[in-house]
């Protein structure tokens, strides 16, 4: 004999689980338009300062541009050790 099922359909049971998809989806899409909108505002017109806290410093403003990085010398081997490092 076939069980019957109480008030529920397998149709039923495929839209319930819809609902924490597309809730996924649309915290996804705002968390990504949040992060880009951030970026956005995020001006580099200004010098960056040194703000003191109460306890600490922040720094605040201001971008770095990969030209303003210091040129590197050579590649390293990743199984390299450090100069001062003690075997």
């Amino acid at each position: 004999m076939a069980r019957a099922q109480h008030g529920t359909t397998p149709r039923a049971k495929s839209r319930t689980g819809l609902l924490p998809l597309a809730a996924g989806i649309l915290s996804a899409v705002a968390l990504t338009g949040a992060a880009f909108a951030t970026v956005e505002a995020a001006g580099c017109g200004g010098p960056a300062q040194y703000i003191r806290h109460d306890n600490h410093v922040e720094l605040v403003g201001g971008c770095v541009n990969g030209t303003d990085l210091p040129a590197t010398t050579g590649t390293r081997q990743a199984n390299a050790l450090p100069e001062n490092s003690k075997p």
